[in-house]
């Protein structure tokens, strides 16, 4: 093919081409324009919004580079000033306020301290209700007392209460009376001591009446002097009075002990 050949050839086929080309305008208008800016628009409104709210949450929650609020963040822990409500249980290894101030721990209902070892087994229990503080396992402390003109009452109501030390116990009551009731069994035991009772007026109620003869008279019935004896097991009893000692080890009271 010559060259001319191809030019006119060229020319022929973009002829038709030119002659159906259009033009469309690029770009985005009417609606979907106006549908695009007002989108843009409410982004940038939320933005500016989700931005003040924001700041407003910094600054009413008092975020800090140490901590939030009351809560601040040191070397030695966590440290809270001021009162904090938690809604959710709280571990900590220790507790510790100011040495100007109390350390309050306050609830709707009751308070509970539970005490666990490595395996999650509980050790020990410390539940404060309304009626004072209930121990789940035993407890060491210096000193127990109770409010100012408040009874103080310790009681185990299904188990044994067991006080001991390795230098004394001692239960005084300073301004009031001390009690000490059971329903089975009240020891005194002293292994190497003695068990010393200092009163002007030493009372031993509800004691059984035994019988120093195997027909008792009926003039015993007026009987008012009693005499104090004991059984060989240790056991007290009253008896008749008489000229002399009307304490017998073959009593009635002895026998059916």
């Amino acid at each position: 093919m010559t060259r001319e050949q191809y030019i006119l050839a060229t020319q022929q086929n973009s002829l038709p081409r030119a002659e159906n080309a259009q033009l469309y305008p690029v770009g985005i208008y009417g609606w979907r324009k106006r549908c695009l800016y007002f989108f843009v628009l409410l982004l940038l409104v939320t933005m500016i919004v989700n931005l003040a709210m924001t700041i407003w949450i910094l600054k009413v929650m008092n975020f800090t580079v140490d901590g939030m609020g009351n809560l601040r963040v040191t070397k030695k822990g966590i440290r809270l000033e001021g009162i904090s409500e938690f809604l959710l249980p709280l571990y900590v290894k220790e507790i510790h306020s100011r040495k100007d101030s109390p350390l309050v721990l306050q609830s709707d209902r009751n308070v509970t301290v539970n005490a666990r070892n490595h395996m999650g087994q509980l050790t020990g229990q410390l539940t404060v209700g309304t009626e004072g503080a209930v121990f789940g396992h035993s407890v060491e402390t210096p000193h127990i007392r109770a409010e100012p003109s408040q009874d103080l009452r310790l009681e185990s109501p299904t188990r044994s209460l067991i006080m001991e030390a390795p230098r004394g116990v001692q239960v005084r009551a300073a301004a009031g009376d001390f009690k000490a009731t059971c329903r089975k069994e009240l020891h005194l035991q002293s292994t190497e001591g003695e068990i010393f009772l200092n009163a002007d007026t030493i009372r031993l109620g509800n004691m059984p009446t035994g019988s120093f003869s195997s027909s008792p008279s009926s003039s015993n019935a007026r009987q008012t002097v009693y005499e104090l004896c004991v059984c060989p097991n240790g056991k007290l009893y009253l008896s008749p009075a008489g000229v002399g000692s009307t304490c017998q080890s073959s009593s009635n009271i002895c026998l059916w002990s």
